[in-house]
C-alpha cells in the first residue's frame, strides 16, 4: 500500500490541484497536507528547492509538478501511450507551467508594483490562452490529446478556473472569455466529468 502525502497551500487550485485530481481519478488514498500562506517560510525549509508542491511517496520526497502529474496520470490512465499524443499532452502542460511561472512572479508584489506587473502580463497571457484555444480546436475541440481526458486537460482546467476567479487583482476576470472562449467550454466539460465532479463533491 503506497503512502502518499501531498504538501501545498490550502487552496483548491495551483500546481498541486492536477496532482490531487490525478490521485483521485486513480482511486489512490493520500494525505492532503495543506498549510496557510503564513506558514510557507517554515514549510519551505523542509523542501529541496524551497518550493511546493512536494509529494512524499513511501518516505521519498519528490518534486516537480509536471513530473508528478505524469507519474500519477499514467497510473490513472490519464496520460497517452502513443508517443505523439504524449508529446501534445506535454506541450500543453509546459505552456500552463509558463503561465504559472509568470503569475507566480507577481504573487509577493503589492501596490503599484503589482498593478504594473499584472497589467503587463495581459499581453503574454493573451498569447498563451489564444494558443491553447487554437490547439484545443485543432485537436477536435473537446480535449487536448487523444480526444479524451488527460492530465493536460486537468492542468488547463485549473489555470482557467484561477484566471476567471477574480482573485488575481489587476487582471480582468473576463480574460479567458475575451480571448479564448473555447477554453470555457472545455472548463465546463472537465467540470462535468464524473470523476472530477466526485472529487469536488
Amino acid at each position: 500500500m503506497k503512502k502518499i502525502k501531498v504538501t501545498y497551500f490550502d487552496i483548491d487550485g495551483g500546481r498541486a490541484e492536477p496532482i490531487r485530481l490525478a490521485l483521485h481519478c486513480l482511486g489512490q488514498d493520500f494525505e492532503d497536507y495543506r498549510f496557510q500562506f503564513s506558514e510557507f517560510a517554515e514549510v519551505r525549509k523542509g523542501t529541496p528547492f524551497g518550493q511546493v508542491p512536494v509529494v512524499e511517496l513511501n518516505g521519498e520526497q519528490i518534486t516537480q509538478s509536471n513530473a508528478l502529474c505524469r507519474y500519477f496520470g499514467k497510473q490513472a490512465g490519464l496520460y497517452p501511450e502513443d508517443d505523439y499524443q504524449a508529446l501534445l499532452c506535454d506541450e500543453v502542460m509546459d505552456v500552463v507551467e509558463d503561465i504559472s511561472h509568470k503569475l507566480s512572479a507577481t504573487m509577493t508584489m503589492t501596490g503599484e508594483a503589482l498593478r504594473n506587473a499584472r497589467e503587463q502580463l495581459v499581453g503574454p497571457l493573451t498569447t498563451y490562452l489564444k494558443w491553447l484555444g487554437a490547439r484545443l480546436i485543432k485537436q477536435g475541440g473537446e480535449y487536448f490529446a487523444e480526444n479524451r481526458l488527460t492530465i493536460a486537460d486537468l492542468k488547463v482546467f485549473v489555470v482557467v478556473q484561477w484566471l476567471g476567479s477574480g482573485m488575481l487583482d489587476h487582471l480582468p476576470a473576463t480574460l479567458v472569455q475575451d480571448c479564448a472562449p473555447e477554453l470555457l467550454a472545455h472548463l465546463d466539460r472537465v467540470t462535468s466529468d464524473p470523476k472530477i465532479k466526485s472529487y469536488y463533491a
